[in-house]
């Protein structure tokens, strides 16, 4: 196709066929393909395979669900890459989870937070159990008014897919906000569902799985705007 667009996106997660994300990834590539005349060369790194996977060599990293990891040393690793190095990020579900335990420790210094399906056994987590498990639900989210993820998305409110049953600890949500951190999505209580950093090039985090929406033939708003990013179109 004249004017086609390429990226290299490295998928970080331990792939499985039980993971219904997993299995979206080839119809997604396909859709993006059709509809955004964009070319991802994607491949997918294990958790435990990051440390000599050369992630800053990829155009874009999708952290991708799939928890408990294999190694979350290595999903740790794969968000402070992105973060570091510019690279765009999209992280949803256990990837959110690891992107916001990767800054609580490594930026605001929170080197004692734990993620509790990890490490059930630690003092303090910035992961714990959610009240109400998501795992196959849908549930509304409201954007805030100029960020990223509102902009992108194209609505204030949208209801959304989950399959998770852990999220973030709002004990610890005003220090991770005081360091640059933006929680620009929650739910009707006002729990935290989309994250992002305003000053990296893209970095977006979602609790909910904007992979599984629709049918797969057509790319939610945030797979499309990741996708863009990492081919370097505006």
């Amino acid at each position: 196709m004249a004017g086609m667009k390429a990226a290299s996106v490295a998928l970080v997660a331990d792939r499985s066929a039980q993971v219904r994300s997993h299995q979206r990834i080839p119809q997604l590539v396909q859709a993006l393909r059709a509809e955004q005349g964009i070319a991802l060369d994607v491949r997918w790194v294990g958790t435990d395979e990051v440390a000599n996977a050369r992630l800053d060599s990829s155009d874009g990293i999708w952290l991708l669900p799939g928890s408990p990891y294999r190694s979350e040393a290595g999903a740790l690793l794969a968000a402070r890459t992105a973060r570091e190095s510019g690279t765009p990020l999209l992280a949803t579900c256990g990837g959110f989870q690891h992107a916001m335990l990767e800054y609580a420790r490594t930026v605001c210094g929170l080197t004692g937070l734990d993620h509790a399906e990890n490490t059930p056994e630690a003092s303090d987590f910035l992961v714990v159990p959610l009240a109400c498990s998501l795992v196959g639900q849908e549930g509304a989210v409201t954007f805030t008014a100029g960020s990223i993820a509102g902009r992108i998305v194209g609505a204030e409110r949208t209801v959304e897919r989950y399959h998770c049953s852990y999220g973030l600890n709002p004990a610890h949500v005003p220090a991770l906000e005081a360091a640059g951190m933006r929680f620009t999505g929650h739910d009707d209580d006002g729990a935290v569902r989309a994250a992002e950093l305003p000053s990296h090039p893209f970095y977006v985090a979602t609790l909910f799985q904007p992979e599984l929406a629709g049918d797969g033939s057509h790319c939610h708003p945030l797979v499309r705007a990741f996708a863009r990013a990492a081919a370097g179109v505006r």
